[in-house]
């Protein structure tokens, strides 16, 4: 079977199909959790919860706080794991069946006043996270293990991210029809909804498991393994990898942000809450097709100026839709989340191809092979981003005077016009702001696909000439 195999590969070390597959389909149940929390956890928790928004926000940063300690960590530890199933693959596998529960957890409303379900949000967010990062980091550093080719990669990543927009779409459909079944009864649909979606998210990692490998040539290090402090130290000491966090974080940072504040634009803003389902999966299924014609055009130009193009065309969409009046035709609304994908598929593709080239790098530097670890601080950054989009958006509403509404109401309340303006400046100029830093971000990457082959080509040299 595969996964017991080693992998062999030609000069080129292209990746058997049936492996970008299996691969791919790892990202399917992350997916679809970080789906249905991008999308509806705010809102779940400020109208159906009853949370202040501002406190909702807070809920969710402070997660991050543990995210700094687990990512990290968890990271190291798939770089130091040794069984004979690998370093990374055990990890997602057992951890599915508890990431699936524990995201149940976090769609329940308690029967507690308000301070007990801030601590009890707490809580199974610390619950979840854990678990999250369990799978999904050591997933993730599997990537440079699979290939060093570096137009490879980007197809690699094009696959794993064609499943990831796949878990999106199968997330806010599943949970639309489910939650639509029940009706006014809110509380009762997001639970079903979290059960039903938690349980498919597991399934996907039995295929990934079974249809990757890992390389036991990449665990022969030539220094024994840095202590923790000092790995942290030259780590944040690779001037690529900054540059590519940073490139990540505003991506990411936009892209989160966008996503929780959407419900509440077509709800408060357009008013046409029945928008929230086309208009996503617009946005869905033109990254998904955008992300196999952004690869071929990385491919031919490289990966900084396909960020830029791309992320250009999303910025001048955000625009669009703070402009955007409310009486706007639904077609309208529409296709500007169909050109919206354009720029998300960037987000999902360039950084995660990037990051690679940072490892190999890195190893040329240190003489260790150390992907769990610098997939470990991505992953946190991701999370950081989520968070911070999250927070902010929370303090921002919060301030605004956002009116929670009361049990029991089916209809859209009217929100201040203080609230429609800063939902619209959530929407659109805030997050083009920080998409331009992460284009200026991206013109400064300093890995082009020439240094990364002669990387590649130092790195044999001196394996060869080991005894």
């Amino acid at each position: 079977m595969m996964s017991t195999q080693t992998a062999r590969f030609t000069r080129s070390e292209k990746v058997p199909f049936i492996t970008k597959l299996a691969f791919g389909s790892g990202d399917l149940g992350t997916a679809i959790t970080a789906g249905i929390l991008g999308f509806f956890r705010l809102i779940f928790m400020t109208d159906v919860a009853g949370l202040n928004p501002a406190t909702a926000g807070t809920i969710l940063l402070i997660g991050r706080v543990w995210d700094a300690v687990n990512d990290p960590l968890i990271g190291t530890i798939s770089d130091r794991l040794n069984t004979r199933w690998g370093r990374r693959r055990p990890m997602f596998l057992f951890g599915a069946l508890p990431l699936a529960l524990s995201f149940v957890l976090l769609f329940i409303v308690p029967p507690f006043d308000a301070s007990g379900k801030f601590w009890y949000y707490v809580a199974v967010s610390f619950f979840f996270d854990t678990f999250y990062t369990i799978v999904n980091t050591p997933y993730a550093a599997l990537t440079p293990e699979l290939t060093r080719d570096y137009n490879e990669r980007t197809s690699l990543n094009s696959f794993r991210f064609a499943f990831s927009i796949v878990g999106s779409l199968v997330a806010v459909i599943g949970h639309q029809v489910i939650t639509g079944m029940y009706g006014a009864d809110k509380q009762t649909g997001f639970f079903m909804s979290a059960l039903i979606l938690g349980i498919v998210s597991g399934l996907p990692y039995i295929f990934a498991f079974w249809g990757t490998y890992e390389r036991p040539e990449l665990r022969e290090q030539d220094e024994a393994p840095m202590p923790f402090l000092q790995g942290l130290r030259v780590t944040f000491g690779n001037k690529a990898f900054l540059n590519v966090v940073g490139i990540y974080l505003m991506s990411w940072l936009t892209l989160q942000a966008v996503q929780t504040i959407l419900a509440y634009y077509l709800i408060y803003w357009l008013r046409r809450e029945s928008l929230q389902l086309p208009v996503i999966l617009g946005v869905q299924v033109s990254a998904f097709v955008w992300l196999f014609i952004w690869s071929k055009v990385s491919n031919r130009i490289g990966k900084k100026k396909t960020y830029a193009i791309g992320m250009t065309v999303w910025i001048l969409v955000l625009i669009g839709l703070f402009a955007l009046p409310r009486d706007a035709d639904d077609t309208l609304v529409i296709v500007l989340g169909a050109l919206a994908g354009v720029g998300v598929a960037i987000a999902y593709l360039v950084p995660w191809a990037m990051l690679p080239d940072v490892i190999e790098l890195d190893e040329l530097q240190t003489g260790q092979r150390r992907e769990g670890v610098f997939y470990g601080y991505f992953a946190l950054l991701q999370k950081f981003g989520i968070a911070i989009g999250s927070w902010m958006i929370g303090q921002m509403l919060s301030v605004a005077g956002y009116i929670t509404p009361p049990p029991g109401i089916t209809t859209p309340i009217t929100q201040p016009d203080a609230v429609l303006f800063a939902i619209r400046l959530l929407v659109g100029p805030i997050p083009a702001v920080i998409l331009i830093a992460g284009i200026w971000l991206a013109l400064k990457f300093p890995i082009t696909k020439e240094q990364h082959e002669h990387t590649v080509a130092e790195l044999a040299r001196r394996k060869a000439l080991k005894p």
